[in-house]
């Protein structure tokens, strides 16, 4: 199956082709600048979220210490 880092991965991907999509459908129709710069908004922010994920370093799991 997919493991969770997969599904985070893909789903940030999805992110970022669904808010530039949006934001170059409604460019298309017509924006001021205001929208425009909300659109940037949300496409930088989906972008910084899609790389977050990948260089996010993994949680260190501790090692469990053994007694003698």
């Amino acid at each position: 199956m997919f493991s969770s880092k997969e599904l985070a991965e893909w789903g940030s991907a999805l992110l970022v082709f669904a808010s530039g999509g949006m934001a170059g459908h409604y460019a298309s129709m017509g924006m001021t600048p205001v929208q425009w710069a909300g659109a940037a908004a949300a496409v930088l922010g989906s972008v910084t979220v899609a790389v977050a994920i990948r260089v996010w370093p993994a949680p260190v799991k501790a090692k469990r210490q053994e007694q003698d």
